[in-house]
């Protein structure tokens, strides 16, 4: 298991990687950031990227249908390049998520998801991580708490939709 400063460090080191912020999205505060957060500095970005997690959670259009999906990453992809949000897994009451930017033109969106899900697998400790199979493919990450939740309009990620929902 590595600690939240060398998570950081390494999630820094991804090829394109410009910042990372990890949030406390019951919260929507920073717990630790790196990097070069501009236009906005980390406190900044942990709020308004917790409003997005809220949104898009509190979205029943954008679940499968099936009673045991849980969305655990959301990507966000501009002219000049890329958010990853990753909701962690783990023993974190399901509370935490990583916003990281990446530059376009020196990063690879696969190769920076495939990284950010290993870092953060040692981070919380979880076995899941994307390591290969006897198929050759990755092994997909299993959600913490397994579903969209327990409650009406409560994931199980712990961070709850904004009031009202999406579009209500």
């Amino acid at each position: 298991m590595i600690g939240i400063d060398g998570c950081l460090e390494r999630i820094m080191d991804i090829p394109g990687a410009r910042s990372v912020t990890l949030v406390d999205g019951a919260s929507g505060l920073a717990v630790a950031g790196a990097g070069r957060h501009e236009p906005v500095d980390q406190h900044e970005d942990a709020a308004t990227t917790t409003d997005v997690v809220r949104a898009v959670l509190g979205c029943p259009a954008l679940a499968t249908g099936a009673d045991d999906d849980d969305i655990t990453e959301i990507i966000v992809y501009g002219s000049g390049g890329y958010h990853l949000i990753d909701l962690v897994r783990g023993d974190f009451d399901g509370r935490l998520f990583v916003h990281a930017l990446f530059d376009e033109g020196s990063g690879n969106l696969a190769m920076a998801r495939y990284r950010l899900r290993g870092i953060l697998a040692e981070l919380t400790g979880d076995d899941h991580g994307p390591e290969p199979e006897a198929g050759g493919g990755p092994e997909p990450a299993e959600p913490a708490g397994g579903g969209r939740g327990t409650e009406p309009g409560r994931s199980s990620h712990g961070v709850e939709p904004a009031e009202g929902g999406y579009g209500n």
